[in-house]
């Protein structure tokens, strides 16, 4: 009878061929309703308040970190973690089809009831993702093991930025041959499309049951422990400190498509062309680094993501034409590798057992920096200006970045 190492051995290929094909596709379902291209230009035809802009990746962002200490204690108890992600994720993708059948079906319909539905499918949509979140991050460390997780993340990165730019291809295409609100319909019908085939292929993975050494604990007693997790893991706390304060620089990530479109009068289908260079970016880096990742550890990668955020940002900034956003939206897909690598490193500062609670906590305890983050964003780009939220975002990020190499050491050189 085979251990369970042996059995995530044999699994391995196929794990990693079938669960790169699902973030790939997932990526590529993404590039058709991008939070920070496509979805921030079909508020545009809707509102020109910057604050309901900055409510995107705000809300996108809560409902993906807030949940996940919640199910912390559950996910930690499930011998396999596949049932609970395949029931769940179904709607992480029912959004999409719902807002393009909703648009094809009602398409002269009020600003209010289209952004109140928007806004609602968003919600769904990314309050199902952090209810798996906690759950799909432990299964993917549960069939990867440690020192092949970056490259993981960086081939399912680079092949998602592949397919995702051959998507923002075609999303050009669609913005250009149809119009308002019809191409939008189009674009959302074919993320959700993109997105069920990311789900068929993650319901081929091979999961074997591992169940845990600690005993089942009420939730109660679950919640009194957390902060003693804090207390005694100062390293962790201080990761998590400065991890806020480089999400917190990441303010203007929802604005420069609008920024760009305003001062330039770019028509909608080169918005799909700067999805397109961010992928470009992405699948080009994220490999790279992830492997890098793998060999000399995740916290590098995310300070050298930080740093090619903070060009970002002083690009744009600089930028006196259309052509240069295509070089930071490319920037933008190389700072990517920090997110990838947040998660890689979340596993590396505790045991296996402890995995879901580390990775509830983080997500969890930044969620109000990652919803203050594009709100603050919305009121600095309306109020002060755009060129002021850039700059703030850029000393911000340096700031992140300072905290991050200076005072959090490498969990893998950190003795137990």
């Amino acid at each position: 009878m085979m251990t369970y190492d042996q059995e995530v051995e044999r699994h391995y290929k196929h794990n990693f061929i079938v669960n790169v094909l699902d973030f790939s596709f997932y990526s590529l379902g993404l590039s058709f309703a991008s939070l920070t291209t496509i979805l921030p230009l079909y508020l545009s035809h809707l509102t020109t308040s910057t604050i309901l802009i900055g409510l995107i990746p705000a809300l996108a962002n809560t409902g993906w970190t807030l949940p996940q200490l919640f199910t912390a204690n559950y996910v930690g108890q499930l011998p396999r973690k596949k049932p609970f992600i395949l029931a769940v994720s179904t709607n992480e993708r029912l959004p999409f089809l719902i807002l393009a059948l909703s648009i094809l079906c009602w398409p002269r319909a009020s600003a209010g009831a289209s952004l109140t539905l928007f806004f609602a499918l968003v919600a769904m949509y990314s309050v199902s993702g952090g209810l798996v979140g906690t759950a799909w991050q432990d299964y993917i460390a549960k069939l990867i093991p440690l020192r092949r997780r970056g490259i993981f993340f960086g081939v399912a990165s680079s092949l998602g930025g592949i397919l995702g730019a051959l998507g923002a291809y075609a999303s050009c295409f669609i913005l250009e041959r149809y119009a308002f609100p019809t191409s939008f319909a189009i674009c959302f019908l074919m993320a959700f499309v993109a997105m069920s085939f990311s789900w068929g292929f993650l319901a081929q993975g091979r999961e074997p049951i591992h169940r845990s050494s600690k005993p089942r604990i009420p939730d109660r007693e679950y919640w009194q422990h957390l902060p003693a997790v804090l207390h005694q893991d100062r390293n962790f706390t201080l990761y998590l400190l400065s991890r806020a304060v480089i999400i917190l620089g990441g303010m203007a990530g929802g604005f420069i498509t609008v920024y760009a479109v305003g001062r330039f009068q770019i028509p909608d289908q080169t918005v799909g062309w700067f999805t397109a260079a961010l992928l470009v970016g992405q699948a080009i880096s994220n490999p790279l680094l992830g492997h890098l990742g793998d060999r000399r550890g995740h916290k590098l990668i995310i300070e050298l993501s930080t740093i090619i955020w903070v060009l970002a940002m002083a690009l744009t900034l600089m930028a006196d034409s259309v052509a240069w956003f295509y070089l930071v939206f490319a920037l933008m897909g190389g700072a990517s590798s920090g997110w990838l690598s947040s998660m890689s490193i979340t596993f590396e500062f505790c045991a296996p057992e402890d995995r879901p609670t580390y990775i509830g906590l983080t997500n969890s305890l930044l969620w109000p920096f990652v919803f203050l983050a594009p709100l603050l964003g919305g009121w600095l780009a309306g109020g002060p200006g755009y060129r002021e939220l850039f700059a703030a975002a850029l000393v911000v990020s340096l700031a992140g970045y300072a905290l991050l190499h200076w005072t959090v050491r490498e969990p893998r050189q950190v003795v137990s």
